[in-house]
Parts: C-alpha cells; sequence; structure tokens
C-alpha cells in the first residue's frame, strides 16, 4: 500500500512467504559513527534505510565527514582520524533518534570543539541525564534543558571513569564507551544487567581493543581505528513483527533471511516458543562478529505469557511486537519494563489506548501491561493512534490482522524511521 499518515489493515487468514528485512540501524549506526572516527575509506552494504540512521550520516556530513550514497543501501564514509572532527555551522539535527543524540554526544565528548545537538518534538521529550551525568564525569560539560535535550556539547580532554549506570542501556554504555576512545586511561561501564553488545562487537571489526568480563566492559584511550568494508545484517527488531504474526496466525509461514542472529537480540525466539510457535534458526555466516542467517517460525498453538523484569533489558524494542500477540489469543503480562515510557512515546501508554481502541482488552501496569486476548471470537478492529512511533505503528498492523473488519492505525507513516517498506510487504504476505 502507498506510504501515507493512516494505513488500513485488513484482517488476514494467515502470512506465508520469504523476505528480508531492511538492515540493523542499532549496527548502522555504530558502523557510521566509527568509520567516522577511522583511518581511511568504508564502505558498507545494505546500510540501514530508515530515517534514524540518515540522521546519524546527516549529522556527519555537517562535522566534515565525506559521505556518499550509492543503490541498494550502500554506503562509503572517507574517515577523518581521531579526533579530527570539525566544527559544525548550525545544530546537528538528530531527528527522532535517541541514538544518534547519544552516541554523538559521546563522540563529541572527546573533540575540542562545541556542538549543539537538537531533535524533534518526541526526541526533545527524552530524558538524557543519563549520558550527561558520565560524560561530564570524563571531563566535557553538556548544557541542556532541565536534563533534555537540546544538549550543547563542549567537549575537552577526558579522563577515564568506571561507570556504574542504575538502568541498564546499550545508549549510554555505548556512549561512554565511544568517549573513552578518547580519555586518558582505560574506561569501564559495568552493566546492571547485559544490554545489547553491538558497539563491542564494532570497535573489535575497526582494529579496536575492547576487554570483557562479564558485565564489566574495558576500553583503553588513545586507540586508532581502521577502516573496513562490511554489509550490515538484516534488523532483528524489524523482522520481529513478521515472526509475530506468523506465531500468532494459524496457517502461517514465514521465512526472514540474512537476519541478524546477535544472541543479545534475539530472546524474542524463545518467548516465541514459550507461546506455542515452531522456530527454527540457521545460521549462515558471521561477519564483524555478528551472526546472521534466517529464522522460520510457525503457528502451531497459542499460550499465555509472562514476560519477567530480568528479561526485559533483551527484549526492550520486541515487546510491542510481544503485546500483539495476545490480539490474536492468550495473554501477555510484561512487569519491570518501565523504560518504555521513556521512548518515542510512553509506549506502556500508546499500546494500551491503540489496542483498546482496536477492541482488544488491555490495561497498564506502572512498569509494564497486561493484555488479553479474546475468549472467542475475534476482536472488531477499530481505529488506533501511533503517537508517531515506529514501533506502535508496526505493532497495531499485527494486532489489526485479528480483528473482524478493517482497522485503521493513524500516524503510519511512522514506520519511516526504521522500515519504510513495511506496508507493502506486509500486503506480500497476507494470504
Amino acid at each position: 500500500m502507498p506510504l501515507t499518515s493512516a494505513a488500513t489493515i485488513t484482517p488476514a487468514q494467515r502470512l506465508r512467504g520469504r523476505l528480508r528485512v531492511p538492515g540493523d540501524k542499532s549496527i548502522a549506526h555504530r558502523y557510521a559513527l566509527l568509520a567516522a572516527l577511522a583511518d581511511g575509506r568504508s564502505s558498507f552494504a545494505n546500510f540501514a534505510p530508515g530515517a534514524d540512521c540518515r540522521s546519524t550520516l546527516a549529522c556527519l556530513r555537517q562535522l566534515g565527514v565525506e559521505i556518499s550514497e550509492g543503490p541498494d543501501g550502500a554506503v562509503v564514509v572517507l574517515g577523518r582520524g581521531p579526533g579530527q572532527l570539525r566544527s559544525a555551522s548550525a545544530p546537528l539535527d538528530a531527528g527522532n533518534s535517541g541514538t544518534t543524540m547519544r552516541l554523538l554526544a559521546g563522540v563529541l565528548a572527546g573533540h575540542p570543539l562545541t556542538a549543539t545537538i537538537t531533535g524533534d518534538a518526541s526526541l526533545s521529550r527524552r530524558p538524557m541525564r543519563r549520558v550527561i551525568a558520565p560524560l561530564e564525569r570524563m571531563g566535557a560539560r553538556i548544557q541542556a534543558t532541565d536534563g533534555h535535550p537540546p544538549l550543547v556539547v563542549h567537549g575537552a580532554r577526558l579522563h577515564a571513569i568506571e561507570h556504574h549506570p542504575d538502568t541498564p542501556s546499550a545508549q549510554v554504555k555505548s556512549a561512554v564507551l565511544l568517549a573513552g576512545l578518547y580519555a586518558d586511561g582505560t574506561t569501564r561501564v559495568v552493566e546492571p544487567a547485559a544490554t545489547r553488545d553491538h558497539t563491542e562487537r564494532a570497535l573489535r571489526a575497526f582494529g579496536g581493543r575492547v576487554d570483557v568480563d562479564g558485565l564489566a566492559i574495558a576500553v583503553p584511550g588513545g586507540q586508532r581505528l581502521h577502516a573496513q568494508a562490511l554489509s550490515v545484517p538484516g534488523d532483528f527488531s524489524s523482522a520481529a513483527f513478521w515472526l509475530v504474526a506468523a506465531a500468532a496466525l494459524p496457517g502461517s509461514r514465514v521465512s526472514v533471511d540474512e537476519v541478524g542472529l546477535n544472541p543479545s537480540r534475539t530472546a524474542l525466539l524463545d518467548v516465541l516458543r514459550r507461546f506455542g510457535a515452531r522456530v527454527e534458526v540457521v545460521v549462515t555466516a558471521t561477519e564483524a562478529g555478528e551472526p546472521r542467517g534466517t529464522i522460520t517460525v510457525e503457528r502451531d498453538r497459542t499460550r499465555s505469557l509472562e514476560i519477567a523484569p530480568e528479561e526485559v533489558p533483551g527484549l526492550i524494542d520486541e515487546l510491542p511486537a510481544i503485546a500483539a500477540l495476545a490480539a490474536h489469543g492468550g495473554e501477555v503480562s510484561v512487569r519491570g519494563a518501565r523504560e518504555l515510557r521513556v521512548k518515542e512515546s510512553d509506549r506502556i501508554a500508546a499500546l494500551v489506548a491503540g489496542l483498546r481502541a482496536l477492541g482488544i482488552d488491555a490495561d497498564e501496569r506502572e512498569d509494564g501491561f497486561v493484555v488479553r486476548g479474546p475468549a472467542g471470537g475475534r476482536p472488531a478492529g477499530g481505529v488506533a493512534d501511533a503517537r508517531g512511533d515506529h514501533r506502535m505503528a508496526m505493532a497495531f498492523a499485527v494486532a489489526a490482522l485479528a480483528a473482524e473488519a478493517p482497522s485503521r492505525i493513524d500516524g503510519a507513516d511512522a514506520v519511516v524511521i526504521s522500515y519504510p517498506g513495511f506496508f507493502e510487504t506486509l500486503d506480500r504476505l497476507v494470504r
């Protein structure tokens, strides 16, 4: 279907097919940033096409990095070397991308310049104190408005710290590690729970040294990175919506090829098995420390799910998709996910409101939600508001497949943030 501000979702009997998803945006952000800091010319195939990664590329261009883009998602970055980013003549616009803002703040903290990083209305509401505090401890000075963007980063000569974040966050960890490349001594982050490790793997791929000891990750300062030619694997968090839909709809079978299989990202697969789906995973290659391969999911039976707090860090981006499972039967209960309230939207409030609008029984918790599938029959359908959040738009689309009548998703164009072709792919898979 054409991408407009609203999308109509027709109920489906099943989803069947084979597909690839766009390049992983978490990995693409990191590859672009490290390539900008490296010596030489880096090239990336299957670079993530969404607006978030475009924001990272645009910010790097403003900082003097030469970047060219070719067909089929190819991106070439001419690295400037360590400490050689130049002052921008205007504020750096991170758009809707919290990853761009937080990781770029870490990079800029160690450069002898002052830069302002702005964002859209949604990003400007997101808290940044968790990244400001450790970077200021390292010696940078960062101005903000009550802990919110825009950020004015005054770079400085940094010194190493040991940082113990209160809340698990791959973005905060990554910002501190990137700043650590420019610090005197060895910077260490000790996580309260393991988060995705794309930064650690990417640093090694670019010739950097990273030491990992359990939940402690250390980076020595003064390193030089080296340009690389790499292919970005498919985005697991984008694939999650198809995997969930296949697990939920009777008679469904969906295979996703060339998708990233980093074990810090794939906790959803065990969740789908617990729900009752048949899940097959085949690893076909590993590049730059990132495994990739094919995931096939088939619907088998429906069970209820309870997601415990200790599971949340490994599922944080997939929780909206998991919520959509219950639209097709069973119950999904999530606790310990207060972090969802400070994403692109308040994802707890947005999820519950949108699912209720589609005729699905759902309740908010302070730190999670409960979604109850219909005891018999199907949800009525309705109009759900994605609230400018790409994951809400995709989750509501999957939930609406279970409805009795067509549903409308307002704000459907938010999918351009991560998955511009989402609705066209949905049309192709529906049977």
